[in-house]
């Protein structure tokens, strides 16, 4: 799959098969979002890799009541108060691998050299037949300081993107994108 094919075909996936993504393939991953590009070549990125589906059951229930324990009216996330609130629903959409990329301190622009590492995974991933879907419900929970205790952060990392991995059952269909809006072009 050329990278082009990679970004149209791209999508985030809700639904995983129970096949295991292996210890190769996710480092494969890691390896292809240490190629993306950062600011001044920092590379300010590190990695935590959790494939404990009990862990991840239990930690989707903990976020999902630490989200709307916070979850404010008008909040733009209130429109998803049911879902979250859903016994069916799960953070992780039960996929088996979670992926959490977390930048070093003291980079200049490490939130934004994370996300382009988390789009380089992504890419890769889809070019390996593997699902992925950013978590950004999880951002917050994972950003607690005994959060990142448990998974061995330290304490001035920021976990900024968290991303699931693993085998789509079933297809994902596009979504319709808008034109791009160019404010100026000379």
């Amino acid at each position: 799959m050329d990278v082009m094919e990679a970004i149209h075909n791209r999508r985030s996936v809700r639904a995983y098969t129970d096949q295991p993504v292996d210890k190769a393939t996710v480092e494969a991953l890691i390896k292809a979002a240490t190629h993306a590009p950062s600011s001044m070549n920092e590379q300010p990125w590190a990695f935590v890799v959790i494939q404990n589906p009990t862990q991840l059951a239990s930690w989707s229930e903990r976020i999902k009541a630490y989200v709307l324990r916070r979850l404010k009216p008008d909040s733009p996330l209130a429109k998803y108060r049911d879902m979250i609130s859903s016994s069916d629903y799960h953070v992780f959409h039960r996929a088996g691998t979670l992926i959490v990329i977390c930048a070093k301190p003291d980079a200049h622009n490490g939130k934004e050299d994370c996300s382009l590492a988390a789009q380089n995974l992504m890419l890769a991933a889809c070019s390996m037949g593997v699902g992925t879907c950013p978590i950004g419900f999880a951002r917050p929970w994972l950003n607690q300081a005994r959060i990142k205790r448990s998974l061995g952060i330290p304490d001035a990392y920021v976990p900024v993107f968290p991303v699931v991995a693993g085998y789509p059952r079933g297809g994902t269909p596009p979504v319709q994108r808008r034109a791009p809006e160019i404010l100026l072009w000379q």
